[in-house]
């Protein structure tokens, strides 16, 4: 089953490449940085689609929360692995050619332990997450919870279903197309994909396991071992981090719109 790994090794470079190579023979007047963060942003979509594929496969073939298994639970994470490892390297090339055209020519001049540590000050919580992914949940998955809890790992599976919608929205304000209407309704699907994929499927997790042994919702964590309350409340606790910045960003295009309105003077500089 380890071929999974290597297949998932040369398939997203792969389509970083292809795509890269693509948008610079067949947009010529794009930039570097419009070239690999749109290229980086759709190998971050093809992978969330592919996930929550698999976990909406899992999810529905496992009736018993506990005992049932499907072999694209460990078949997808073996398989999706290099891809956290390989996104980590992508956005860092998106983010190192983004700052060049900015106008960071003395820093951003060459890769360096500066452009580097700029990367990670900006990026700290992405990467903490995709190393996180790969450290504690790959092993965990694979090795030590004996076969158990293939339908949760497919609930986390879903959890991706969000991402096309973000990777759609930073391409349009890549493009500079924020000031649309498609880039307003991706918007709202980003906060209803997100609210609902990344924070109510814990609370329906605790609801499922609950409906099969009968423990209402609220005792739930009481009969659970307390590192998988931890596990869980560590990976919900970004989520809901970054849902407020997403709510916030929301705030601050629709501000943004009541001055268009009003006839107010607004700024051109693009929110990330």
């Amino acid at each position: 089953m380890f071929y999974l790994l290597f297949c998932g090794a040369a398939a997203f470079p792969g389509l970083f490449y292809a795509f890269s190579k693509l948008f610079k023979v067949s947009f010529k007047h794009w930039s570097d940085a419009d070239v690999y963060s749109i290229s980086e942003r759709l190998v971050s979509a093809v992978h969330a689609a592919l996930a929550t594929t698999a976990g909406i496969i899992v999810v529905r073939a496992c009736d018993d929360t506990m005992t049932d298994t499907h072999w694209l639970t460990n078949g997808f994470v073996l398989f999706g692995a290099p891809y956290m490892a390989f996104d980590i390297f992508a956005m860092y090339v998106s983010h190192y050619h983004i700052h060049k055209v900015k106008g960071h020519p003395s820093t951003y001049r060459n890769h360096s332990l500066d452009t580097l540590k700029g990367f990670l000050m900006k990026e700290w919580m992405l990467v903490v997450h995709h190393l996180s992914l790969l450290i504690v949940f790959l092993p965990i998955t694979l090795f030590f919870r004996r076969g158990l809890g293939d339908f949760f790992i497919g609930c986390l599976f879903t959890t991706e279903f969000s991402t096309p919608f973000i990777s759609l929205g930073k391409i349009l304000i890549q493009l500079g197309l924020d000031d649309t209407r498609l880039h307003r309704i991706n918007g709202i699907l980003v906060l209803l994909s997100f609210f609902t994929c990344r924070i109510l499927i814990f609370p329906f997790m605790y609801w499922m396991y609950g409906q099969q042994f009968g423990i209402p919702l609220h005792r739930v964590p009481f009969h659970l071992p307390l590192q998988c309350n931890v596990g869980n409340l560590a990976i919900l606790a970004p989520q809901v981090y970054w849902f407020i910045l997403l709510l916030k960003k929301a705030n601050r295009l629709y501000q943004r719109q009541q001055k268009t309105k009003g006839g107010g003077c607004i700024s051109n500089q693009r929110t990330d």
